[in-house]
């Protein structure tokens, strides 16, 4: 702030501050109340940060005006908002894959990819100013969220990205670091059947992990194949093939199917005794649920699928609502600190600051 009078001047914190010739140094009132002209508090932007991190960035004042007594500019919720999701997506990346805990017997880790809705637009074609509420493009983007906890706790730590497999992988690991792996560690994952997330369980953690295919998912398998081999007996059938599964006696379902199998004529959409039995016999090292119902560890994978509700689809895949790209991977940052309970540290840090 810069005064126009008489008075000399001095520097102080770096802000200006005046002084008259031969007196004392004067301090307004912004010095000792820590509030610049036109900004914010930091404890306001902090309630400011936290309704709109769980609310529509319109509906933010009504939470101001119901605990507080206040409003501000709508765009100054969104934008000290997105400013300190930014914040948190920077910390995020620097952390990435560099936080250990102590090493703990066996981790449960989960992942799973849905998707949120993103905008595009585009300003200018060859110089041609465009209108941004026409020239847009619409369209959905996978998240990839990762969660990891002890076998022996029920509050999981999570990780995401926008990124591709590669870059969820290293999402996944960081996730298990923040429980604590060790060279002895077991890592059992369940998830469904999508190749990528198998292949980067084997990568990140090598022999000390196993993957189970979710094994509601698989039953969606045999329940559509049910139909066609037991038609006057289903619900009996497909009991008796689960009942194979938990023992981990695979074969014995891809028998019970391969009767069944319709010919290469029909197509894969009308054939779902083939798709089952395909389904089942390109992962016969996926299927031990046997084993982990005997150490209690899950076969199913409704804790990443319940994580993407709360965590990533409540704020960011809301009715009506559109992200560019940068703010949904910002605004994922800010979700997932939420999440793993570090939301204090971060004010903290920037109390300090």
């Amino acid at each position: 702030m810069r005064w126009h009078s008489t008075f000399g001047e001095i520097a102080v914190q770096e802000q200006t501050y005046y002084q008259p010739k031969g007196g004392s140094l004067l301090r307004p009132f912004l010095l000792s109340s820590g509030v610049n002209p036109r900004g914010y508090s930091k404890p306001l932007q902090r309630r400011i940060t936290d309704f709109g991190a769980d609310v529509p960035f319109a509906k933010v004042n009504e939470k101001l005006r119901e605990h507080y007594g206040i409003t501000v500019p709508s765009s100054s919720v969104r934008s000290i908002t997105l400013h300190h999701a930014h914040a948190l997506k920077q910390l995020q990346d620097e952390q990435l894959g560099k936080i250990d805990a102590p090493e703990k017997g066996c981790i449960i880790s989960e992942t799973d990819g849905s998707m949120i809705p993103i905008v595009k637009t585009r300003l200018a074609v060859d110089d041609e100013v465009l209108d941004r509420r026409k020239d847009k493009e619409l369209f959905y983007r996978e998240v990839k969220l990762s969660l990891a906890h002890d076998k022996n706790s029920v509050t999981p730590l999570f990780s995401a990205t926008m990124g591709n497999a590669e870059l969820a992988g290293k999402h996944m690991l960081h996730c298990v670091k923040l429980v604590g792996v060790g060279k002895h560690t077991k890592v059992h994952g369940v998830g469904d059947g999508a190749p990528w997330i198998a292949n980067r369980m084997e990568e990140q953690f090598g022999s000390n992990a196993t993957y189970l295919i979710d094994f509601y998912h698989l039953c969606e398998y045999l329940s559509a194949a049910t139909p066609v081999c037991a038609p006057k007996n289903e619900k009996a059938w497909l009991d008796q093939q689960k009942a194979l599964l938990k023992q981990s006696c695979s074969s014995q379902v891809l028998l019970a199917l391969q009767a069944h199998v319709e010919s290469q004529d029909i197509s894969d959409e009308e054939a779902p005794v083939r798709a089952c039995y395909r389904y089942i016999k390109n992962r016969p090292h996926q299927l031990d649920y046997k084993t982990a119902i005997e150490e209690g560890l899950p076969i199913g994978s409704g804790e990443i699928e319940s994580a993407h509700r709360y965590v990533i689809q409540k704020r960011l895949k809301i009715a009506g609502a559109w992200w560019r790209e940068e703010n949904a991977a910002d605004m994922l940052a800010l979700r997932v600190n939420r999440a793993n309970g570090q939301w204090n540290d971060y004010w903290e840090e920037r109390k300090a600051a």
